[in-house]
């Protein structure tokens, strides 16, 4: 028990370092606007990813990383679609559409011709 109250003292630890370090890179660039924006960027991506490998290392940091890691496999098992497929596909899609487009064209007119009959 004394073991996960003091991996969630460290997380908070970690986490206002991380928001520290964020806000230092917030005023940091405001603070040095007359420089280089290249300069000013690389500051920033330096900072974030130093935050982000802090972050990296809470147990909600753990979390998202072993999410990443299993979304990614679960991605190479996903059977992509050829070329040959997607343009058949697409084609039936742009035909499907154009057709339905056709019949309600068609029964806007219709209608709009049965509403000017009735009303004179």
């Amino acid at each position: 028990m004394s073991v996960e109250t003091n991996a969630g003292r460290f997380d908070s630890v970690k986490w206002a370092v991380v928001i520290a370090l964020l806000a230092v890179g917030i005023i940091g660039n405001s603070y040095f606007s007359a420089e280089s924006l290249l300069y000013r960027v690389l500051g920033i991506v330096a900072i974030a990813a130093v935050a982000g490998l802090i972050a990296l290392q809470t147990a909600k940091g753990t979390a998202f990383w072993t999410l990443v890691k299993s979304s990614r496999t679960e991605i190479r098992k996903v059977v992509w679609p050829t070329r040959q497929e997607t343009v058949q596909t697409t084609l039936i899609v742009v035909v499907f559409v154009l057709l339905v487009a056709l019949m309600l064209w068609g029964l806007d007119s219709l209608l709009g011709w049965l509403v000017s009959l009735v009303i004179g």
